[in-house]
Order: C-alpha cells, then sequence, then structure tokens
C-alpha cells in the first residue's frame, strides 16, 4: 500500500515523503547512507503522521501538496485539526488583511448617542 508521510528531524524541521513500504523508509531515513540528504543531516527522525493512498502517484501527488504548506498548517494535520486545515488554506496575504481589518474595526471610535437616537431616547 502506498503512503504518504511526514516525519520530524532532530531540529525539529519537517521532512514530507512517499513510499511504498513505510517501516522501511523510516528505517532508511535513521539509519541507511541510501536515506534522503535532508534527513541524513537531521536524524533522528520521528514518524508524526502518515496517510494511504490506492496508488504511488495519489501519494507523491500528495506529498508535493504538503511539502508546501506552511508549519502551522502541517502541524493542524498532525493533530488532526481539520478544522484549523481550511483557516490555514486561506493565503497569507488575505488571512493578513483581514486581521488588519478586524483590528481597525475594534479599534474605531464609536459615536456618541444623538438626540435623535433611538436607542437612547429624547435628551
Amino acid at each position: 500500500m502506498p503512503y504518504t508521510y511526514m516525519v520530524r528531524c532532530n531540529d525539529d524541521t519537517y521532512y514530507v515523503g512517499s513510499t511504498w513500504d513505510l517501516d522501511g523508509r523510516i528505517w532508511q531515513h535513521n539509519h541507511s547512507p541510501d536515506g534522503a540528504v535532508y534527513t541524513r543531516r537531521r536524524r533522528p527522525v520521528e514518524l508524526v503522521w502518515n496517510a494511504e493512498f490506492d496508488s504511488i502517484e495519489q501519494a507523491f501527488a500528495f506529498e508535493k501538496r504538503i511539502a508546501g504548506w506552511s508549519r502551522a498548517k502541517k502541524e493542524a494535520l498532525i493533530r488532526g485539526d481539520y478544522d484549523a486545515l481550511i483557516a490555514l488554506s486561506r493565503r497569507k496575504g488575505v488571512q493578513d488583511r483581514e486581521r488588519e481589518k478586524a483590528a481597525a474595526e475594534d479599534a474605531e471610535p464609536r459615536p456618541a448617542p444623538t438626540a435623535t437616537d433611538p436607542a437612547r431616547g429624547p435628551t
């Protein structure tokens, strides 16, 4: 069965890969000179997430997809926090603009009620 997997390296970075043999690949990352160059320099690694796929092509495509994700989004996937994945899927620029807009709205002064304000009543 093909897998996409994520390991945490000893320097607290993440490495994403795909394989037919998950146990063998994790062993390679930790022991073999044939492991990925990235993980060879960051041993030991720990498996933190994996998923099975119907084909190696699907596993490889998902590997490439999540390899480009932000650290926060990868950690949401590791936790299984799928609600956070949705929020983190928005482009960073869009997220920043939304935060700035919300902060500006919170900082706007509220007008004082006027004599004709129905909430306040006549003065």
